[in-house]
């Protein structure tokens, strides 16, 4: 099932913080705190000039974070968000928290 932006932000919204730690692996304020710092990083990115990001920082933080706690293929991650095998490859590595 395809997800859109807003479908996926939301439903995450919705979780208990018990629900949100399992999903994620972290909890809600960790993730705030690191999405502050990815929004400042893609602030400073965006000052430069470059093109829209298909995914928001939000999604992008998220996407991240799912991978790393169940590892499911690119593929599958990007089916769900609506993004190509590749792309999904090129966020997680952006973020930096890519598997090797």
């Amino acid at each position: 099932m395809k997800y859109t932006e807003a479908q996926e932000l939301t439903d995450v919204q919705e979780l208990t913080d018990a629900q949100f730690r399992r999903l994620t692996g972290v909890k809600r304020s960790v993730f705030e705190k690191m999405l502050s710092v990815l929004s400042s990083s893609h602030a400073e990115k965006k000052s430069r000039g470059c093109r829209p990001n298909k995914l928001s920082v939000e999604e992008t933080l998220l996407m991240s974070l799912e991978y790393l706690r169940e590892y499911r293929t690119y593929f599958h991650i990007g089916a769900n968000y609506g993004i190509s095998e590749s792309y999904a490859m090129r966020i997680s590595s952006l973020v930096g928290w890519r598997r090797r």
